[in-house]
């Protein structure tokens, strides 16, 4: 077997918000540069909904800000991507369906005892991140707000709205309701499930006018809307394993960054405790973490600027690489920040 090309941090008998303890929980890591001696060039750059710790490498390099002749930037896999600990990676009794509920703040905090136990670190110039890794940003400027300098969030959000909920029930719903599933104790994987799992994430992940301008034909090459649906979206989620696809939703579904014991379910005061400066940018067209969310939570914030991607693409205007001029706007306010 090839080796990982990622680390593991052994976080022992991990006690979770929930109550429960996962026992020799595994969080993986990879970093990228080098240390200074003062320790205060450290970006902390964790991971998306079904991303792999490699995937977050196309914004990382020279002539990107997160540069790692510069800094020293550690990418964190969520806790149910597969690499950190998971149902498809953890024995029993803890695997599979049994795997205990891990919250955002659970994965913050797990990140958090690396930062400082493993490296010593005290201070953090950015926390930035895509997606369910741009709520993590946020959950680490509420959790930790004097050691986090700056974040920059991109298509995400301080909490799970109730609309962006109920378009995460649909996914579970549609591959829970595939027969081979059994309720996560399958046998054979349910291939079927997870190909309905990409579609409704087809009609949601990009924009009306992205399809309305005919991007995935005339830009991304596909032949027709059936073609872009089956040779793309019915693959995607294929070889991941479906009770890790449902252990990180429901992670997504409960993110909150108030929920703890910190500020007690008080939204506003979470925010307005947030010191770092902080770009927030969502996607103009973005479904499921729409400008409006956004902006109505940097005006709750001390330092905090809303600045939207003028993007037909969606929420995968986050996605580096997808749409390069989307990925020169974030690469830019992320530059600016921390020249700030």
């Amino acid at each position: 077997m090839t080796a990982p090309d990622y680390d593991l941090f052994d976080l022992g008998a991990l006690a979770l918000q929930s109550g429960a303890v996962l026992p020799d929980a595994k969080l993986a890591y990879k970093t990228y540069g080098t240390l200074s001696p003062a320790k205060d060039n450290v970006i902390v750059f964790p991971c998306a909904y079904n991303g792999l710790i490699a995937e977050n490498e196309a914004r990382i390099g020279n002539g990107s800000p997160l540069d790692p002749e510069r800094y020293f930037i550690i990418v964190f896999g969520l806790f149910g991507n597969g690499q950190s600990s998971s149902p498809s990676n953890t024995p029993a009794p803890f695997d599979g369906p049994r795997f205990p509920r891990v919250t955002i703040t659970d994965n913050v905090r797990a990140q958090h005892r690396l930062v400082t136990e493993l490296f010593g670190i005290e201070r953090v110039q950015l926390v930035t991140g895509f997606s369910m890794g741009a709520i993590q940003s946020f959950h680490w400027g509420a959790l930790f707000p004097a050691m986090v300098e700056r974040i920059a969030p991109f298509c995400g959000a301080a909490r799970c709205s109730r609309h962006n909920y109920v378009f995460l029930a649909s996914l579970k719903a549609t591959l829970s309701a595939d027969g081979l599933f059994r309720g996560g104790d399958y046998v054979e994987k349910p291939i079927e499930g997870l190909k309905a799992f990409g579609r409704i994430y087809a009609g949601w992940a990009f924009s009306q006018a992205f399809y309305r301008e005919e991007v995935d034909l005339k830009v991304m090459g596909f032949a027709s809307t059936d073609d872009f649906l089956e040779r793309f979206w019915d693959t995607l989620f294929q070889e991941r394993d479906p009770n890790d696809l449902l252990a990180m939703l429901w992670s997504w579904q409960h993110a909150d960054i108030s929920a703890n014991e910190l500020y007690n379910g008080d939204f506003p005061a979470a925010l307005a405790a947030i010191e770092a400066r902080a770009t927030v940018m969502p996607s103009a067209t973005d479904l499921y973490f729409p400008v409006a969310d956004n902006e109505a939570e940097v005006a709750r914030m001390r330092n905090a600027r809303c600045v939207p991607i003028p993007s037909i693409w969606g929420h995968v205007a986050g996605n580096a690489g997808a749409n390069p001029a989307d990925t020169a706007f974030v690469n830019a306010r992320i530059a600016e920040l921390l020249a700030s």
